[in-house]
């Protein structure tokens, strides 16, 4: 009868750990294989996620509601055998009434690459590759998956470099990545972005601006270096692909703890009294822990996951979501027992605090919030409630989310 039952609960949780990420009608998704052995292969990902938003503190002539195609995205990887690989990812963000144009021509309608790059497996664990790459450093946040995040959205802070020295959190560059053991490790070699989305000229005597690129020249500030490790204590997680899960609902047991940095030397630049202007590095480290793991199997599972990210742009840097100083944030969630097969609930919460060097207030963000899993990832509603408060300034948003992904 002993035997009986171990046999009976091992089978089980390998129930739970194959459908309970993913939708069982899933099946390893759209995926051709081009040889009896699946080494020459095809594989295509496909995702949308939409959302209908309140917010509360609008002017008197704008709507309280409103609506927003918040990724709408293509993903394909293929390889003839084992020894290379090559990704292609394209797709558009945050489509809305402001963004939209007449005949489809604006730059908010239009599709561009998230990801372009080639790769070739060195040996059984490390592999070498460039292109326009998302294997970044600094966190796991940075390199989170849009596929299976557990809150709304990531953490935006932790996209600690997206549209400074990158192209949308991705940079154009070269890469290395793999395992030792339980250690994975990715590093990269960067050319940093010339033209960013801070676009400011230095004040005389003033904070710093992140172009060192575009006022340096590339040889003084071209080059961003960046890297991240963690260390499996559980199940060692996939780094086939860069994008780091979210919550894996009890899938896997995974205790990680990481530590990461972003380097770029003359990144930016400030003047002095006179004009004469003063190269400043951008350091940003960062650490972190990640656990997920069933409680049992009734289906119920926790996620939780912490990090604190020291970040240094130059003098009081302070523009849009970023500025030098320091942040910690945090989120846990628990998926509610049930059958997996079946509508799972995910209730969570999540807070982050930002402090800046330029100014005494700091920026902290709660949120509250719930999934319903519909099919696993492949198909879920979310519903959080955010609020986000900087100085003065107090917003808060409530945002229904619906997601598939095949």
């Amino acid at each position: 009868m002993k035997r009986l039952l171990t046999l009976l609960f091992g089978v089980f949780c390998s129930f739970q750990l194959m459908y309970s990420q993913g939708s069982p009608d899933y099946n390893g998704g759209f995926k051709a294989n081009f040889d009896e052995s699946g080494d020459k292969y095809l594989r295509i990902i496909s995702w949308a996620q939409v959302q209908g938003i309140y917010n509360g503190e609008v002017p008197d002539d704008v709507s309280n509601t409103s609506f927003n195609l918040r990724r709408a995205r293509m993903l394909m990887f293929s390889q003839i055998n084992k020894k290379f690989m090559i990704l292609t990812h394209f797709g558009l963000n945050s489509l809305n009434s402001a963004t939209l144009s007449p005949v489809g021509k604006g730059e908010g309608s239009q599709l561009f690459f998230h990801g372009v790059w080639a790769q070739y497996n060195v040996s059984k664990d490390h592999v070498v590759g460039g292109g326009l790459h998302y294997y970044n450093g600094i966190s796991r946040l940075n390199n989170q998956s849009t596929l299976n995040f557990m809150t709304l959205d990531n953490n935006r802070q932790s996209w600690s470099t997206l549209g400074l020295s990158d192209q949308f959190a991705r940079h154009l560059g070269i890469f290395a990545k793999g395992n030792f053991g339980r250690l994975q490790y990715r590093i990269a070699i960067n050319d940093a972005i010339t033209n960013s989305l801070d676009t400011r000229t230095p004040e005389n005597g003033g904070p710093a601006v992140y172009a060192g690129k575009r006022l340096l020249g590339s040889k003084e500030a071209g080059k961003a270096y960046a890297g991240y490790f963690d260390f499996n204590f559980l199940n060692q997680e996939s780094n086939f692909l860069p994008y780091k899960n979210g919550t894996c609902l009890g899938g896997e047991r995974i205790f990680n703890v990481g530590a990461g940095f972003f380097l770029h030397p003359a990144g930016s630049v400030i003047a002095d009294a006179t004009g004469n202007l003063e190269q400043q590095d951008v350091k940003i480290f960062a650490i972190d822990v990640f656990y997920d793991t069933p409680l049992g199997w009734d289906g119920s599972a926790l996620t939780a996951y912490a990090t604190y990210q020291s970040n240094d742009y130059g003098t009081d840097y302070l523009f849009s979501a970023y500025g030098t100083g320091s942040m910690v944030y945090s989120h846990i969630g628990y998926v509610f027992a049930g059958n997996i097969t079946k509508t799972r609930f995910q209730p969570y919460v999540s807070f982050a605090s930002n402090s800046y060097d330029a100014v005494n207030d700091n920026r902290n963000i709660l949120g509250i919030g719930a999934n319903a899993y519909l099919s696993g990832h492949n198909s879920k509603l979310t519903l959080e409630y955010k609020n986000q408060k900087f100085g003065d300034s107090e917003v808060g948003t409530l945002t229904l989310q619906a997601m598939i992904y095949l």
